[in-house]
Order: C-alpha cells, then structure tokens, then sequence
C-alpha cells in the first residue's frame, strides 16, 4: 500500500477525505471555475486553437492530476507561456485553422506527457536545476512581453502574426488598414476594465464593509463580467456586422476520447519544443507547488509532480488538447480560496464539463478583443523588468544570462531564447568555477579560527602557507589549482609545509585528482611537505580509493589548527592565548 500510495498520492489523502473538506473543496471548485472558463478560452485562441480546445483542455488533466498530484493546491490546465511555445512549435509544422495544425498541438501533449512521466519514473527531477532563476525570469519576461504584444491585434481588430516581438509589430504596421473602432472600442475599455478590477475594486469593497474573502472572490471573477458586458454588447447592437471578430459556435458536449495522431517524423519533429515546454512547465508548476506547500508545511514530492504533470498532459491529448501545467494565478486562488485536496482540481473539471455541455452557445457573439484584453492583463503580471536591474546590481553574470534570454527570445524565438539562456547561463557557472577563489589564510589571534590574511589581521609562520580553497575540484579548475600553488610557493620561498584547506570542496573529480597527485610531486621534489585540512567524509572516502593518501607526503589534519599545532604547536599555542580583539582589517 505504502509503494502504492507513492505513485497515487490520492490513497493518502482520499482516506482521510470529510464532509468539510468536500464542501471546501466545492466552493473553492466554482470560484476556479469561474476563473478558469475565460482563462481557457483566451489561452486557446492564443496557441492558434478553436476556443474549445481551451475547455477540453481543463477537463480530464485535472481529474488526472488529482489522482496522481502530490500538492494539494497547483491547479492545472492551459497556461500563457505553455500556449506561446505551442504556437510556435506547431506553426513551423501546419497553418493555424487546418485539422494538421490541431493534431500537431495534441500530438506535442502527448509527447510532453510521455516524457515528464518517463523523467518521473526515472527520477530526473533534478534537471530543472540546469534551469537558473535569472533565465526562467527571463524567459517568461520576455514571453509576457511578446504574448501582450501580439494580442494587440485582436484588441485593434487587425491580423497580427509571427514568432517575434519584431515579426509582430512589422505585422501590425502592414495591417494597420485593417482597424476596427468597435473592435477597439471593446478591447480596450475590456483591458481598463479589468486592470481596475485586478488593482482597485477589491480596495473598493473593502471600503464598504465587505469582508477580505468574499471581496477576493469578487474582484477574481472580473473577466465574466467582461465577457458578459462584451457579449451582450455585440449581440445587442449587432457589432459582429460591423466587423467585429468573434468566437462564433462553440461545439457543445464532452470531448471524443481518443489517441492523437501516431505519426513517427511528427513525433521526432516536436521532440525538441515538447521537451523545453516540459521542463519549463515543471520549474513553473514545482515552484508555484513547493511555495504553496510551505505556508501549510505539507509536502511535495518533485518527481511525483513530474509523473502528475505527465499524465495531466497525456489526458489532455486523448480528450483533444494541448499542453498544460500548472498555472500560478490559478493556484494562488486555488489556495487562497481554502483547497485542501487535490479533488477541488477535480471538481473544477466537472464544473468545466458542465459549462461545455450547456454554456457555449452563450459565448456565440464573445468578442475576441475582450479575451485578447484578459489575456493581456494576465501576462502583464509575469513581465518584471525590474528584476533585471536588481539581478544586473548583483551578479553582471546572471544578469547577463537574464538579458541575453530577453533580447534572444525577442528578437530571434522563444525555443532559441531559452537554449541561449540555458548554454549561457553553464557557460558562466562553468567559467566561474574554473578560477575559484583561493585565499591565504592565517589563524586570528585568541581563537582557533583561521581567516584571510588580506581581509583580518592574522597570524602566520614564513615556513607554513596555508591555502584556502572555496570551491570543489573538478576538470574546469584542476590546472587553475597547479598554477595558483606554483605562483604562491614561488612567491614565498621560506614555505617548508603547504597545507591545503577543503572546508568548500564538496567532490574532487578524477582531472581534480591528477592535478593533486602532480602538486604533491612538485612539491615533494622542492622539499615541501604538502598536508590537507577540513577535508570532508564524502571526500575523504573517495581519496582513500586512490593511492593518493598513500603518496602524501604530509598528513590530512581534521581541523586547520590541528594542522598548525602539529607542525609549529609553540605558535598555535601563544595566538590561541593572545587576548582577543577585532581582527578586521579597516
């Protein structure tokens, strides 16, 4: 039962399940509703989908990620950055509107799925660590800005295309014959609409007495007002003949289950952009997922979300989807609502169920300038150019990486973009910890601590050099680790004892060994005896397979003073008895 439970997290929780929990979980199931039938919608329309897509795309994954979910809060379905890849991952395949372009999409669903639970079940959880902060909030940066770029022409009523902030506005330039007052007329009093609901109406009601969560909840379900006002508004004056673009008939009823074309040269074709929309989705979903589960200090397991996200996309694709994850503004309102299992999930996809089987005529005359203006407004959240200036303050290399990610995806596509921002972003880990900082330490009077030479005032002993090394020993920096002991022994030729200092080397790698063996060597022919301190267990275990320790011609000491009271025990003696001050250097 125990393994059992681990893959279908849903044997725990289930077990446990109340009455109170089910009517939480069911109020909290009709405000995701409301929120998400426009979300859906919108998302739809921007991977190049028929709206419906967006409704069968929020259906079966959320019954599967409440059977194989481990948060109790994500709330999956179709998400803006997810659509945006999907877009430009299919349209380099078949035109938009064509039945090639909507197997292609559901195709790259299941192809996400199968590998998000193949890195699951082979634990691979651990590869969106290659995926640094400042690249992902890079990334969706740009995205943001890109995505909101290219919904102004829906809001303007012109045909706007391409795959790049530049492709877009040149597009926009050329069709600018093509603008609709009543098209932008709607779209734009939508989009001031709906940022004063986001920012001022829950203030407002505040205001009047209204309690916090009823006036979250209302100021969350802003978007149905839009699309109610809208519609009616083109229906009543009959703006959809004066050229106002609408969502037209929504297919009514639940979706066919169905396998998604099984075309080999398709599947090998969106290999590459099924794999950077999965690990994008999992970095995005596990972040939203392990900050939720702390404020509640429950658990999450990453490669069992990987399985989750998995099958949520793999029942996507048999219900004639496209890709999905999970989505942050859902499952802060997941949360903040009172979800306490994942079953609200599940809820929420039979409330989405109901709204396909006996809502969609409704949305007949829904302006596509109201959903370009929801969409718009929720990107714009994701868009922080200010973490660019912050991160530039902190590290010029990581700010490098975020800048470059930007401008790439941009200028040149999404997939290139991130590729740039993954290869950029090794590239400088690995040029940094291929010169890792080395400092000459010395023990600070009174103590038995042991301290920079050039930032404390320190003692040392002309015979003994002792180097710290804040870094662990790889290929990168092996050579780097010859050439700084060289340098330091040629620059002081008193040192009889060269002791190195490994509190930072978590691993020495097999180049990193070598280099060790040829400095003891060296050394050993200059008449100086080579010692090693603070060395760690995982460490020292690895070393007592070599020959190394037996070639040693010093010892490897368990602390830095231990080192020096064993070679000069008079000095280590009369600074650990010196009184003690600040040894900071001014």
């Amino acid at each position: 039962m125990t393994m059992l439970s681990k893959y279908l997290p849903i044997l725990s929780w289930g077990a446990q399940y109340s009455r109170q929990t089910l009517v939480n979980d069911l109020v909290v199931a009709g405000i995701v509703t409301v929120m998400l039938i426009p979300q859906s919608l919108a998302y739809a329309l921007l991977a190049g989908l028929p709206p419906e897509v967006g409704l069968y795309a929020s259906m079966l994954p959320l019954l599967m990620y409440a059977v194989f979910g481990s948060s109790r809060a994500l709330a999956v379905g179709p998400v803006a950055v997810a659509s945006l890849m999907t877009a430009a991952a299919v349209g380099q395949l078949a035109s938009q509107g064509t039945p090639e372009y909507l197997g292609a999409a559901v195709a790259l669903a299941m192809v996400s799925g199968l590998l998000l639970v193949g890195m699951g079940l082979l634990r691979l959880g651990f590869l969106a660590n290659f995926l640094s902060h400042p690249v992902i909030s890079g990334f969706i940066t740009a995205s943001g800005i890109q995505i909101a770029a290219g919904q102004l022409g829906p809001m303007l009523g012109i045909q706007a295309h391409g795959e790049t902030l530049v492709a877009i506005v040149a597009s926009l330039y050329h069709n600018l014959a093509q603008f609709n007052a009543y098209t932008a007329m709607i779209g734009f009093s939508s989009l001031v609409f709906l940022f004063w609901v986001r920012r001022g109406l829950k203030p407002l009601l505040l205001h009047t007495g209204l309690g916090e969560r009823p006036a979250d909840i209302m100021a969350k379900v802003g978007p149905i007002v839009a699309i109610a006002l809208t519609t009616v508004a083109v229906w009543g004056l009959a703006l959809d003949q004066q050229g106002v673009r609408i969502v037209g008939a929504v297919p009514q009823g639940l979706p066919a289950i169905a396998l998604p074309p099984v075309d080999l040269s398709l599947w090998m074709a969106i290999l590459v952009p099924a794999l950077l929309i999965s690990i994008v989705g999992y970095v995005e979903s596990i972040s939203v997922a392990l900050t939720l589960a702390a404020k509640r200090r429950q658990r999450v397991d990453p490669d069992q979300e990987l399985i989750a996200l998995g099958m949520s996309n793999v029942g996507s694709a048999v219900s004639g989807g496209f890709p999905v994850t999970g989505g942050f503004s859902r499952s802060v309102v997941n949360f903040d609502a009172g979800a306490e299992t994942p079953a609200a999930g599940a809820f929420t996809a039979v409330g989405i169920a109901l709204a396909t089987l006996f809502l969609t005529p409704l949305l007949y005359f829904l302006p596509n300038a109201t959903l370009a203006a929801t969409i718009i407004v929720a990107v714009l959240s994701l868009v922080d150019l200010g973490a660019v200036r912050n991160t530039w303050h902190y590290s010029r290399a990581d700010g490098s990486a975020m800048l470059a990610t930007i401008i790439v995806t941009l200028g040149w596509g999404i997939e290139l973009g991130l590729v740039v921002g993954v290869s950029l972003s090794l590239f400088l880990h690995l040029y940094r910890t291929s010169k890792p900082h080395v400092a000459v330490v010395g023990q600070v009077p009174g103590t038995e601590h042991f301290r920079n030479v050039n930032r404390h005032d320190v003692v040392t002993d002309p015979q003994i050099l002792s180097l710290r090394l804040d870094e662990s020993l790889y290929f990168p920096n092996a050579r780097f680790l010859e050439e700084r002991v060289n340098q330091a022994v040629a620059d002081n030729p008193g040192v009889r004892h060269l002791i190195i200092v490994c509190p930072a080397v978590n691993t020495i790698d097999a180049s990193a060994l070598e280099s060790l063996e040829a400095i003891n060597h060296r050394l050993k022919d200059g008449g100086i005896t080579l010692h090693l301190s603070e060395v760690k267990g995982p460490v020292m275990d690895s070393l007592k397979r070599s020959h190394f320790l037996q070639e040693l011609s010093g010892r490897v000491h368990l602390t830095q003073y231990e080192a020096i009271a064993s070679i000069n025990p008079e000095l280590a003696q009369r600074t650990t008895a010196a009184p003690k001050r600040d040894s900071t250097r001014k």
